[in-house]
C-alpha cells in the first residue's frame, strides 16, 4: 500500500510517526530494488565495456557523444544507476568522469565494474542529486541525464539549478529520455491494458499527480512488495520552461519514433518515444565544447 502523499514531496511513515521526503524514500526502494536483483542482474556490463565500443547508448545518443570531442574534459553522469553508461561515455577519452547517484549499492556495483576493467579516472558518488556538494560547482565539461532519470524529481527548475552550478561556463547538458507521450499508454499489468491495442490510452498527457509503485523495480527484479516508488511525469514544455527558467540555453531537441525498452512494438510507426535534448550553459568566455 502506497503512504499518503502530500504535494509539497513528503510522506508520511504511518508506522513510524516520521515524514520523510519522496527522495529519501526512493533511495530506500532503490537499494531495496538491488537486494531483490534478478540472479546476475549487472554482471555482464564490464565484459561488454571491454569488448564493445560505446555499449549501452543508442545509435543516436553515441552520435551527440561523439560529437562533443570530449578529448581531455570532465563529465558527469546525473542518476548513474551502476556506472554503465558513464563507463562507456569514459571510452570517448574524458581525462575524468564522475557518477552521482542516490543509491549505495547500485555505486558499489559501479566500483566494481570500474575495477574489473582497469578504469581508475572516474569516481562515484553518493547522494541527493539536489544537494549535491559545492566543491563541484563549475567542474563538468559535460552532465548528461539518460533512460527513465529525470521523472524522479518532481522539481526540474531544482533540478537543472544545480546542473547549471556545477556546468563550467559553455559546459553542455545532454539528456535522452522516453517521450513523454510514452507515460499515456497502458502498461502490461495494468488494469485496462490491451496486448491488441497497444496505443490504448490511460493517462492525461498533463497528469500532475505522481506515479506510486510498490512492485518492485521490473526492468532490475521480479514483482515483489517493495517500499515506495515515486516518480512524476513532466511534459515536453515543463522540460524547456525548467530549462529556460534555471538559466540553462536550449541548443537542440530532436524526437525519435523509438522506444528505449518499454513498448519497442511501437518503434518506427511514428509515435514519439523518445528524444534527445542538449542544451548549455552560458559562457562569457566561448564555448569549452563545440555547439
Amino acid at each position: 500500500m502506497a503512504k499518503p502523499w502530500s504535494p509539497i514531496g513528503f510522506t508520511l511513515d504511518l508506522e513510524k510517526g516520521i515524514i520523510m521526503s519522496y527522495i529519501d524514500d526512493n533511495k530506500l526502494a532503490w537499494e531495496e530494488a538491488f537486494e531483490n536483483r534478478y540472479p546476475g542482474w549487472g554482471e555482464g556490463v564490464a565484459d561488454k565495456l571491454a569488448n564493445q565500443y560505446l555499449p549501452f547508448f543508442s545509435e543516436d545518443m553515441a552520435d551527440e557523444l561523439k560529437a562533443l570531442n570530449l578529448q581531455g574534459k570532465t563529465i558527469a553522469q546525473f542518476a548513474c544507476n551502476n556506472g554503465r553508461e558513464l563507463l562507456s561515455a569514459m571510452q570517448l577519452g574524458p581525462e575524468y568522469g564522475y557518477g552521482f547517484d542516490i543509491a549505495e549499492n547500485f555505486l558499489n556495483q559501479g566500483r566494481e565494474i570500474a575495477e574489473k576493467i582497469g578504469r581508475k579516472n572516474v569516481e562515484f558518488v553518493a547522494g541527493n542529486l539536489l544537494d549535491i556538494d559545492k566543491k563541484y560547482n563549475n567542474t563538468f565539461d559535460l552532465i548528461f541525464f539518460t533512460i527513465g532519470a529525470i521523472p524522479w524529481f518532481e522539481n526540474l527548475c531544482d533540478l537543472f539549478s544545480v546542473v547549471l552550478r556545477c556546468l563550467k561556463p559553455g559546459g553542455k547538458l545532454l539528456i535522452q529520455d522516453f517521450h513523454p507521450f510514452v507515460d499515456m499508454l497502458l502498461m502490461p499489468g495494468e488494469e485496462g491494458y490491451d496486448p491488441l491495442n497497444k496505443l490504448k490510452m490511460g493517462y492525461s498527457y498533463f497528469r500532475s499527480e505522481p506515479w506510486i509503485e510498490n512492485k518492485g523495480m521490473g526492468y532490475i527484479s521480479p514483482q515483489y512488495q517493495s517500499k515506495t516508488f515515486t516518480s512524476f511525469t513532466h511534459t515536453l514544455s515543463a522540460i524547456i520552461n525548467s530549462l529556460i527558467k534555471s538559466g540553462i540555453t536550449i541548443r537542440k531537441f530532436n524526437e525519435y519514433d523509438y522506444d528505449l525498452g518499454m513498448i519497442d512494438e511501437l518503434d518506427g510507426k511514428g509515435f514519439p518515444l523518445s528524444f534527445i535534448l542538449m542544451a548549455e550553459k552560458p559562457s562569457s568566455e566561448g564555448d569549452l565544447l563545440p555547439s
